[in-house]
């Protein structure tokens, strides 16, 4: 498997849950004490809103509080690979995009979150109203027009190269930590744009700060029903959904999983998170562990054939 097909699987996001070879009575007894949720990327971006949201509704049912601890860097492969190796106890998780993990052997699927299309985000200065507007300025300066990613290998920068391979230009990529640095650098006019989650999109659109230009999933977004698609503006075909899941390292118990699968379905499933989650602009998904499995299988189909056809590359 390419190491930046791994990044999609998140899609958009992993939270890798390590729990130690625990007995049987540990893991009735688990949690004992608060559980640290590492998100790969700084605050204020997608995989950040989502995870707060999940974890403070699943702090309740699992009885213990799960504190966030923002790690970004090289679009997520640093604090992925810590979480991957992290004690097996249950009490470091992780949520953002995978790099150089293959999901479907490294970890073990606990349920999926939600899943959220992203919003190109200009510069408001950017002489650019259209998805069509944007291509035919690339086609006139090949390479001069740059953009922002979460980082290399992320899903943001392989939705944005896929966006370029259809459109047949070329752009420069310019990688950041997060969804928050690289907004404002999209904000200050650093860069030009940035293929942005709802989540972080939606306050800085509707405060213009940014200029929504099109939304990247198979339908219009309920949060803004008058920016249409890339598909319908330009590029019939084009989508680029993220997911967001948890998961856990192989081989931990069964017991923990089904804990974890149960405290998040019942979260997603509660009024509260489904309107936080909503009103982000994401849409709440629920699963089971097989469903979530189902589901990485799918998108590894998927986003092995844009990686292919992008030629994007991981860190």
């Amino acid at each position: 498997m390419h190491r930046a097909t791994a990044t999609l699987k998140l899609f958009a996001a992993i939270v890798a849950v390590p729990i130690a070879a625990a007995s049987a009575a540990g893991a009735q007894d688990y949690p004992t004490r608060p559980i640290t949720l590492i998100v790969p990327y700084t605050a204020g971006g997608g995989n950040d809103l989502l995870a707060r949201a999940a974890a403070d509704k699943m702090s309740k049912t699992l009885g213990q509080q799960i504190v966030i601890e923002n790690r970004g860097g090289a679009g997520g492969s640093i604090a992925t690979r810590a979480i991957a190796k992290a004690e097996r106890d249950g009490y470091t998780l992780g949520l953002g995009g995978t790099v150089g993990y293959d999901p479907r052997k490294d970890f073990a699927p606990v349920g999926l979150i939600a899943a959220s299309a992203l919003v190109i985000c200009l510069n408001p200065a950017l002489p650019v109203r259209s998805v069509a507007d944007l291509i035919a300025l690339a086609k006139k300066e090949p390479g001069k027009i740059n953009y922002a990613s979460a980082g290399t290998g992320s899903g943001i920068h392989l939705a944005t190269e896929y966006f370029a391979a259809m459109a047949g230009i070329k752009l420069t990529h310019i990688p950041y930590k997060g969804a928050a640095p690289a907004l404002t650098d999209v904000i200050g006019g650093h860069v030009a744009f940035y293929f942005s989650s709802l989540p972080a999109a939606v306050g800085l659109v509707k405060d213009g700060k940014v200029r929504a230009l099109a939304i990247t999933g198979a339908k219009r977004s309920p949060v803004f029903p008058d920016v249409p698609t890339v598909a319908e503006a330009a590029l019939p075909g084009y989508e680029a959904v993220l997911h967001y899941g948890i998961v856990a390292p192989a081989g931990t118990p069964r017991s923990i999983i089904d804990k974890l699968s149960a405290a998040l379905r019942a979260a997603v499933a509660s009024d509260e998170v489904k309107k936080r989650i909503a009103d982000d602009g994401a849409e709440p998904v629920g699963s089971t562990a097989e469903e979530y499995a189902a589901d990485i299988d799918r998108e590894e189909t998927k986003w092995s054939a844009i990686v292919k056809l992008s030629g994007a590359r991981a860190e």
